[in-house]
């Protein structure tokens, strides 16, 4: 059956009467003479005969534009030059009434008169919002026009497969990226205004992670993540440590005591530099200088672990003095992240940072500050941090079990999970990171917030984590797929795998879009190397080909319902759901030898698509139970939300699908606010989780704060301390958080509406307690 693709993307029947239509009303238009029914029933069917002989052999849907373009011909032919005309004047005024229509969604978007909320985090009425979103219409259109081909347009506007960011995609940005903060601390780095010099202490080191996450996210779209934040920071608090050491030791000697200080600050000097100082600096670095020559000491003396090779007196306040310094430093970086507006204002860098391994009596404390941090929250109430989306590092033999170094870490990890949601927790013995190194935390498993991860490097980092990231997404929208199948699984399987080898297809595409840009459209990112492997004479592709380019998926449980009418919380709907991900798996396998390229499966976060692809869903095939009667499709290959179901029965579900994915997955259960009072049954799940192989773990709670006195729990409609309406709801949206649910879209909103609480065990535990 021959077809036409519509400029909006839409594919319907051909209809020969709608051509002769327009050409019988061209004709009048110009006063042809004659029977004008005849000659328009004529010139259509000439349009029908020439364009099967041009576009039949290659395809069965003909464009909309190539028919029109036809039509032209056809009359040309025929000399009717003054129809020529006419036709040609309609198109040009249809065009200018489309760009008309997207000149009015320009002014919508800049006016904030269609506010939808795409990020949760992203404030569309801000003027950065406005100015952003309204430049995305365009950057949007541009995309679709020029950078893609029309098999890629095609299925992005035929709901078939969707390409993440068209705005970013314009400007040829990457998504996500692990930064590589060992070395950037410890080598200093560029900016366009100037230099950055090595962090020397505790403090300025996590300050400049505050900076870096800002600075690297202006050159990308997607997330940015420590993926070891306690082990970066034992050398700076080691640095920190000797400093208020020796500063306790000068202030016993007597040169220090009868030094005055306000006299040497005033004089300046000139160092062997050229730079001009304070003679205080000068006089500091002789005190430190003599500190060493009179105690033998040398800087790698300054370990927590060397205490009996240090002076008892000054050892106690230097470590008083150093985690005080540790506690502010956190609690900086936590306030930081939490309001340095970037992207033109209107977001904040989406930050992530993994830690729980170190078992350095340095790194604990840090792992220990970032937690205390994250419990005591932010502002005048306390509020949880929105930012970073902390996540726990759970490894066998390390934190996992009483009695092993860091298992005290652990249990104060999920009293902050149960009260603050964060952290999560990232499985690094997962076996889909089998092969990392042990001894090399860079290489152990580390997400990016909302999921995603870094698989295994084909082109020579291995399981290496920092300087890679997500480098563009596409995501395959299933249940349409199916209706396309008429719900026949054996011509859906038959499609799916047309649509991934086309997903690919896309993303090679806009890998070789991304690595035509020049280095100078991201210059942090280039001038420091915080993208591994970036060889300049090779171009960006040298480092691009280490990151993952994910495909993704949207809708298996109302894919499984269309197909056999049931989920895949039956036995029957999983056995479908693991033939669609093993035909994933093993395409991404293939895809990732052939082109040499980190092909990933993907379970797309969706924050956005779950409700855009279902309007669209809706609008074609309209309203089917248990596929399309809510507002959102469940994302990727979660369980429904409204699946009533143990928190042990989610996992043993989902745990069987997740081995699947190596580009980035989250699995997380629902629990009531109680759950912060039952910190042994929240340890059962999140045991029970890693044990059965889950990746990467959330919890989601409830955590409604009163903005008006602070009271933080479970709220109904009035906070039942001051009885205030103001009430700010925190809410999960993917895999991370934002500032209160209503700030979702509108399949969002319905999304959390319809979530139940897996709490069956609970009550178990209770009975049994």
């Amino acid at each position: 059956m021959i077809q036409v693709r519509k400029r909006d993307g839409k594919v319907v029947p051909f209809d020969l009467e709608k051509i002769k239509t327009a050409i019988l009303k061209d004709l009048k238009a110009i006063g042809h003479e004659g029977d004008i029914e005849a000659t328009a029933k004529k010139y259509a069917d000439e349009v029908f005969e020439l364009c099967e002989q041009k576009f039949l052999p290659q395809t069965s849907v003909f464009d909309i534009e190539n028919i029109q373009d036809t039509v032209v011909q056809v009359l040309s032919r025929e000399g009717e030059l003054r129809a020529v005309i006419a036709y040609c004047e309609y198109r040009y005024q249809h065009k200018l009434e489309r760009e008309q229509r997207v000149k009015k969604a320009y002014e919508d978007k800049l006016m904030a008169k269609n506010v939808v909320n795409q990020n949760a985090n992203i404030d569309e009425y801000s003027g950065g919002g406005r100015s952003g979103e309204a430049a995305n219409v365009y950057e949007k259109q541009y995309a679709l026009d020029h950078c893609m081909s029309e098999k890629a347009r095609r299925n992005h506007e035929n709901n078939e497969i969707y390409i993440h960011d068209l705005n970013k995609y314009a400007i040829g940005f990457h998504n996500c990226l692990s930064i590589p903060f060992d070395d950037l601390l410890a080598k200093g780095f560029h900016t366009r205004q100037g230099d950055v010099r090595p962090a020397g202490s505790l403090n300025t080191a996590f300050q400049l992670v505050a900076v870096i996450f800002q600075l690297q996210s202006l050159d990308q779209f997607g997330g940015v993540s420590a993926t070891h934040l306690d082990w970066t920071m034992v050398p700076y608090f080691r640095k920190s440590f000797m400093k208020h050491y020796i500063d306790l030791w000068a202030k016993d000697q007597k040169e220090y005591q009868s030094a005055d200080c306000v006299a040497l600050y005033d004089q300046t000097y000139t160092d062997s530099m050229g730079v001009t100082r304070s003679a205080y600096d000068k006089w500091a670095d002789g005190v430190k200088k003599k500190f060493f020559e009179k105690t033998g000491l040398t800087k790698d003396d300054f370990k927590l672990s060397n205490k009996a090779g240090l002076d008892a007196r000054y050892y106690n306040s230097a470590l008083g003095d150093t985690i005080q310094e540790l506690h502010q430093a956190v609690e900086a970086m936590y306030h930081n992240l939490n309001t340095l507006q970037s992207r033109s204002g209107d977001q904040l860098p989406f930050t992530s940072v993994n830690y729980g391994t170190c078992t350095e009596e340095e790194g604990r404390l840090v792992t220990r500050a970032l937690l205390l941090g994250s419990l005591e929250g932010i502002g005048f109430h306390h509020n949880t941090p929105i930012f970073p989306c902390g996540i726990f590092q759970y490894m066998k033999g390390v934190n996992d079990k009483p009695g092993t170094p860091n298992y005290d870490l652990k249990q104060l990890a999920m009293r902050s999970t149960s009260q603050r949601l964060y952290p999560n927790y990232a499985n690094v013995d997962w076996s889909g990171n089998a092969g990392y190194d042990r001894n090399d935390p860079r290489t152990y498993f580390s997400t990016m917030g909302c999921r995603t991860a870094n698989g295994y490097d084909i082109n020579g980092l291995g399981q290496l984590k920092d300087g890679r990231g997500n480098i563009c997404p596409t995501t395959i929208i299933m249940p349409t797929l199916a209706m396309e199948a008429d719900r026949d699984v054996e011509k859906f399987m038959k499609l799916l795998d047309e649509k991934i080898h086309e997903a690919k297809d896309t993303l090679i595409e806009r890998f070789n879009w991304i690595c035509s840009q020049d280095p100078k459209t991201a210059p942090f990112m280039w001038d420091n190397n915080t993208m591994a492997g970036y060889i300049p004479e090779e171009g960006i592709r040298s480092a691009m080909k280490h990151g993952t380019l994910a495909l993704g998926q949207l809708g298996l449980a109302e894919t499984l319902q269309l197909l056999i009418g049931c989920n895949q919380t039956t036995p029957e709907g999983m056995k479908l759901a693991k033939r669609i991900e093993e035909l994933f798996s093993k395409r991404c396998k293939e895809f990732k030898e052939q082109y040499k390229l980190n092909f990933g499966v993907y379970y797309t976060p969706a924050e956005n698509l779950c409700y855009t692809a279902m309007k669209k869903f809706k609008a074609k095939y309209g309203v089917i139970k248990n596929v399309s009667d809510r507002d959102y499709f469940t994302n990727s290959i979660h369980v429904p939300v409204w699946e009533n179901m143990t928190p042990f029965e989610k996992i043993d579900i989902e745990s069987q699908l997740t081995g699947y994915s190596s580009a980035g997955c989250i699995t997380y259960v629902e629990l009531p606010s109680t759950t912060k009072h039952n910190v042994d049954a929240l340890e059962q799940i999140i045991d029970y989780a890693m044990d059965k192989d889950i990746p990467y773990f959330a919890i989601n709670v409830p955590n409604d704060t009163c903005m008006d006195c602070g009271y933080t729990d479970e709220i109904n409609d009035a906070c039942p301390m001051c009885g205030s309406h103001n009430i700010r709801r925190l809410r999960r949206v993917t895999g991370y958080l934002t500032t209160d649910y209503h700030n979702f879209n509108l399949g969002k909103q319905a999304e959390v509406k319809d979530r139940v609480k897996h709490i069956k065990s609970f009550a178990k535990k209770e009975q049994t307690a």
